[in-house]
């Protein structure tokens, strides 16, 4: 990486476009890393590592291609899809049955808040930075589009509560497209001769965005239900298979209409999730790692474009916009569009109300139409004196509206979290656990994490199990873990491991493989299965399972017949004086198993089945059968774990 920067620093213009790709794909992956390393927002790093790449080498992708900034960009038609591949894949995670509380927020935010913020947005560029009312009204419209490439990231880097987060991943997916059929209309009617002819404009350009965006995008998605259905695609081919029809949908759609195209993808990506006949999960999997790849590389590329003297002449401008849509539009139009709500506590209105940080699509359709406004005014389509005010403006708004997406990814994203932690609707370290499973050793080591102040959540089929859990005061759900339910309807919030604790060694398998996404690789944990032991023919493959966990890698019938017989969680301290190896010495030949650790920052984890070290500060909790002595550095408080402490039903 060293000689790649290096080279780019000597070659400045003379780079090859090998080079730059290459520089632009490392920048990426570096900015995401270091994102979740330091729990910072990605995008605002992209923003920061491309401009600088721009800023220091002084090359921009325009460099390498044939065709400037025309209507035949190779960038803005590369953009276009790459956008719409987003959507698709955002539309594919919004699921019906996400609004049965949040539904009416959600209609609102996408209708009453959309054309508030619109006027409001329209207004201040018009009367307070003096724009043309046409490029107003334009910007406005563009505006009033958050998107998945900017709340996506945000929503995994702040982990709000299920509700709030499907109701801003709802609105972020929902008003890209109407933001640019409203950018549609507002030039429709822009370069109409008179009132009649924009009306007519506005009613024609509708109804083909209906005809084209959403009913030719349901019968698409009907035939493409009907293919996979009856297996007319094979499996390794579905995932490019939808990627072409996404590509031929968006082009074909702007054909017909402009910027329809963008609907077309949503809706079909919307149908195809709530389809019943077949999954698509795999091929959202599929989509959701090429989402993290095309938002590192148009962040990196689109902010290495924008040169210093660009922003610097639209500095004040950009800022006293940032400023009113911050403290001023958002809020404003979040509060007033949902007047009345009664499903949507004041606290989430205020959460909702400050985060609408704006992404790619915005500037892919600033650049579009402003480009369309100067062509309209070098072909004379404006009063005589006016044609020269719209191209200097024109030619503002990229800069401005990029100006508009740095400040509001650095706001929200340096706001958010904090905002939602206070407002109770996120918690710092989401590191409590899902126990999949609730027989009696997973209530007894619950029960202790829930009085030293975790979250647990227990799935069971078995009622007793789940009635015995809700006696001892935990939070349960009669639910298979691999259920529809268990994915899309409980509340992760807090949550950060799960521990797939069935007796069911292949369940356990699949619940690992089916939470990977929810929790990560590093958080998804199963019992040892019993099979761990036998020859390799007859035992599952190790690539099909979690991390195995608790010390000794104990059995579900090992930690069952501990608990049966009289054991107790407790918690041993580890510190510079009483170490591992001391606390191993203690317990040594009394079956105790490490179950969790609880770092000095109060982070818990689940302690893997091999355990070699442990920092000074660590809080152990340790499963001691009946009779075992305390750890000297050990606080006791735990829980006993009897079968008789767990009520039975009569």
């Amino acid at each position: 990486m060293g000689d790649l920067l290096i080279l780019a620093a000597t070659t400045g213009h003379d780079m090859s476009p090998l080079v730059y790709l290459t520089l632009v794909l490392a920048l990426g992956v570096i900015a995401q890393w270091f994102a979740w390393r330091l729990k910072l927002p990605s995008i605002l790093l992209l923003l920061a590592f491309g401009f600088g790449l721009g800023q220091w080498t002084g090359v921009r992708i325009d460099d390498f291609l044939a065709v400037g900034d025309g209507h035949g960009s190779p960038l803005l038609s590369a953009v276009g899809l790459f956008v719409a591949i987003i959507l698709f894949e955002g539309g594919l995670t919004l699921k019906f049955s996400e609004l049965r509380e949040p539904g009416v927020p959600i209609l609102r935010l996408c209708t009453i808040t959309v054309l508030l913020s619109f006027a409001l947005t329209g207004l201040f560029m018009w009367l307070a930075l003096d724009y043309d009312p046409r490029l107003a009204a334009l910007t406005g419209a563009i505006l009033t589009v958050t998107g998945p490439t900017v709340i996506a990231p945000l929503l995994r880097h702040v982990n709000p509560i299920r509700k709030v987060a499907s109701i801003i991943k709802w609105e972020g997916i929902v008003v890209d497209p109407i933001g640019a059929i409203l950018a549609v209309l507002v030039f429709r009617v822009a370069l109409a001769s008179n009132a009649g002819a924009a009306w007519t404009e506005i009613g024609v350009a509708l109804l083909k965005m209906i005809v084209v965006g959403v009913l030719g995008a349901l019968l698409v998605a009907k035939a493409v239900e009907w293919l996979l259905k009856h297996h007319h695609i094979p499996d390794y081919l579905q995932p490019v298979f939808l990627l072409g029809v996404v590509a031929v949908c968006f082009t074909g759609s702007n054909y017909f209409e402009k910027e329809a195209g963008l609907l077309t993808v949503t809706v079909l990506g919307i149908a195809l999730a709530n389809q019943k006949s077949v999954s698509v999960r795999h091929i959202l999997e599929f989509k959701e790692n090429l989402r993290v790849l095309i938002i590192s590389l148009l962040f990196i590329v689109l902010s290495g474009r924008i040169a210093l003297e660009d922003l610097q002449g639209t500095l004040f401008k950009g800022l006293a916009l940032l400023a009113f849509l911050i403290v001023v539009g958002r809020p404003l139009s979040v509060f007033l569009g949902l007047i009345g709500s009664r499903r949507i506590t004041a606290a989430e209105r205020i959460f909702i109300a400050f985060l609408a940080p704006r992404g790619i699509v915005a500037a892919a359709v600033i650049s579009i139409f402003a480009l369309e406004f100067e062509e309209a005014a070098a072909a004379g389509r404006f009063e005589p004196g006016l044609s020269e005010v719209i191209t200097a403006q024109a030619n503002e708004l990229v800069a401005l509206v990029f100006l508009v997406i740095i400040g509001t990814v650095a706001v929200y994203g340096l706001t958010a979290a904090p905002l939602a932690r206070r407002l109770e609707l996120a918690v710092k370290n989401p590191t409590g656990i899902l126990f999949a499973g609730a027989d009696a050793w997973a209530r007894l080591a619950a029960k202790t994490l829930k009085d030293n102040g975790h979250r647990v959540l227990l799935l069971d089929t078995n009622y007793a199990n789940i009635s015995a859990a809700k006696m001892l005061g935990l939070e349960a759900h009669r639910a298979n873990i691999l259920s529809e339910f268990a994915e899309e309807e409980l509340d992760f919030n807090g949550l950060g491991h799960l521990i797939a604790g069935t007796p069911n060694d292949e369940v356990n398998s699949l619940a690992t493989s089916r939470f990977v996404h929810a929790f990560g690789r590093a958080g998804v944990w199963q019992l040892a299965p019993h099979d761990k032991d036998r020859h390799h023919k007859t035992t599952a493959s190790s690539e099909l399972r979690g991390r195995i966990c608790f010390t000794g890698s104990p059995t579900h019938s090992r930690l069952q017949g501990l608990t049966f017989e009289g054991a107790a969680v407790k918690k041993s301290n580890i510190t510079e004086v009483f170490t591992l190896e001391d606390f191993r010495l203690t317990y040594q030949n009394q079956s105790a198993v490490i179950l969790f650790m609880e770092g000095a920052d109060k982070v818990l984890q689940p302690a893997p089945a091999e355990l070699d070290k442990v920092a000074p500060g660590t809080t152990l909790y340790v499963l001691v059968p009946e009779g075992a002595e305390d750890g000297n550095g050990g606080g006791n408080g735990g829980s006993k774990g009897k079968e008789d402490d767990s009520p039975k039903l009569p």
